[in-house]
């Protein structure tokens, strides 16, 4: 099939050359009659023929065809405008010297002629070809990731040698199934064997297995119908790429830019292998060092509420009988406020693992932010029943695309924590407004404050200001990051600004729906 599709391609340029060189050389034949009705010299119809030789020169494919057109041109020359007439003769000795130098000149300018375009096509082809090596290494530094690495490579290679081009992406379970890169090859029916073949991968497995170059023109599975050359820096193999051989056999000049292409893509795998690695070790870092932080923390911050609630619980089935109404109470709420704080501290602290490590779906509705706020108000008041909390909101109507239940959860940690770390008759105000397209939730309270270098740290975790709530319990300092880290799935910001003349404002904003009224 493709013998066939690549001798009609020939047989179609050679019928289109052949037209070509007749019609010029016709052109040229009626030129020279109109010039000899005008009683122009001979001379003049030579340099007409001679230029329909640098024409066909110019525009066919072989040198052959100009060669024809100068032996035909002197041939026409000599039949129509020699002595004698209609005849291929020329009895006078000048005569033929000058169709002989004619002839030399015509071929002479046409080898030239064909010399320069061949040149021409050099030049063109060489200036493709640096210009795709340049690009390659652009792409290659834009690409984010292994698969973009090996596909940008690929596509190059297509554009660069014109040939089908099949990956072999490496993974920890060997290779994995090609991609076929095809835009530059022949007919679909005749590009030859499928790259999924068995042959093909056996050949393509020798070569991420061997190191080496496999298939077509080696000396390993050579029936194959590519040519496999491994993509590899050191002794690590990233992939393999197939390049289809096809009729045309690669010369070492294609090789050569393919094997530049590949050391290429090499070195970027490279580096993002390197940055991968260091990216996974930071994680792995990172983690331990939340570990550490977090084993650090319960042995210091848990242990109070825990001897507390212990030492109060073995008071309680012990001594129970001997203690009055009023010592019990205080007892009863010992233990409950401890509990509180303990089951406070747990939930956020798996809610922001959760947050943080992407497992939390959100649920987003359309919800108004006043509703919102009720709920997380509620929450406040069944925890803190003797605080007032004055809430207010700018506005009839604010819509918020939310997952409401995360929303309350950071309106509640917020207002919780000016509870906490400001004296029992502090105020403490929740106000809600829309500014543009942003809602925004301010929590406002007149303690202590924050202090301007600590401003950023509090929203890391397990970073403490070192003050004491009103309880004298220290947080564990993970509702801010919590906040943060909520406030952050919903495209929301969360900032902290100075409250005159004391306190801090802690400001939420987060994307406002449009309100739709129809009447």
């Amino acid at each position: 099939m493709k013998l066939l599709h690549i001798g009609h391609t020939l047989k179609h340029t050679r019928c289109t050359d052949t037209m070509i060189t007749v019609s010029v050389l016709a052109l040229s034949t009626a030129l020279g009659f109109l010039f000899e009705e005008m009683g122009l010299p001979q001379t003049n119809i030579i340099t007409v023929y001679i230029l329909g030789v640098l024409v066909v020169a110019a525009l066919t494919a072989s040198r052959w065809y100009s060669t024809a057109a100068s032996l035909a041109s002197i041939l026409l020359f000599n039949y129509i405008f020699t002595e004698p007439m209609f005849a291929f003769k020329a009895d006078d000795a000048g005569t033929q010297l000058t169709l002989l130098i004619t002839f030399l000149a015509a071929v002479f300018t046409s080898s030239y002629a064909v010399q320069i375009k061949e040149n021409a096509r050099i030049s063109r082809q060489d200036a493709y070809r640096s210009g795709v090596i340049l690009d390659t290494s652009q792409m290659l530094q834009k690409a984010g990731n292994q698969e973009d690495i090996l596909r940008t490579a690929a596509i190059q290679l297509n554009k660069l040698l014109k040939r089908d081009i099949a990956c072999f992406q490496a993974d920890a379970r060997g290779l994995c199934s090609p991609v076929g890169f095809t835009e530059f090859s022949e007919h679909p029916d005749s590009r030859g064997p499928s790259p999924e073949t068995l042959e093909e991968m056996t050949a393509a497995r020798k070569c991420y297995m061997g190191h080496c170059e496999t298939g077509a023109t080696t000396q390993i599975l050579s029936t194959a119908a590519f040519h496999y050359l491994p993509v590899k820096s050191c002794d690590l193999v990233y992939a393999v790429m197939g390049i289809r051989v096809g009729l045309v056999v690669p010369d070492d000049f294609e090789n050569s830019l393919a094997i530049a292409i590949l050391n290429q893509c090499a070195t970027a795998l490279e580096k993002e292998y390197i940055s991968r690695k260091r990216e996974e070790e930071a994680a792995m870092a990172q983690a331990e060092q939340f570990r550490s932080n977090l084993l650090r923390s319960i042995s210091h911050d848990l242990r109070t509420p825990l001897t507390s609630i212990s030492g109060n619980a073995g008071v309680l089935m012990n001594d129970a009988d001997s203690l009055d109404h009023e010592h019990r109470q205080r007892i009863y709420k010992d233990i409950h406020d401890h509990s509180m704080w303990l089951i406070s501290l747990v939930e956020n602290l798996l809610s922001i693992t959760r947050v943080e490590g992407g497992a939390v779906q959100l649920h987003m509705e359309t919800e108004l932010l006043e509703e919102i706020i009720d709920e997380a108000m509620r929450h406040i008041h069944r925890r803190h029943e003797s605080r007032k909390v004055r809430v207010t909101q700018e506005g009839d109507y604010i819509l918020v695309s939310v997952d409401a239940q995360l929303i309350i959860q950071v309106v509640t940690n917020l207002v919780d924590n000016a509870i906490k770390y400001t004296p029992e008759n502090s105020d403490i105000t929740v106000k809600s407004y829309q500014r543009g397209n942003c809602a925004i939730i301010e929590v406002t309270d007149n303690g202590p404050g924050i202090p301007d270098d600590s401003k950023e740290k509090i929203f890391q975790m397990f970073y403490t200001t070192g003050y004491k709530s009103a309880d004298g319990k220290r947080g564990m300092g993970l509702g801010l990051p919590l906040c943060r880290a909520i406030l952050n799935a919903h495209k929301g910001t969360i900032e902290v600004l100075d409250h005159t003349p004391s306190g801090s404002i802690f400001r939420i904003t987060l994307p406002a729906e449009e309100v739709s009224i129809h009447e």
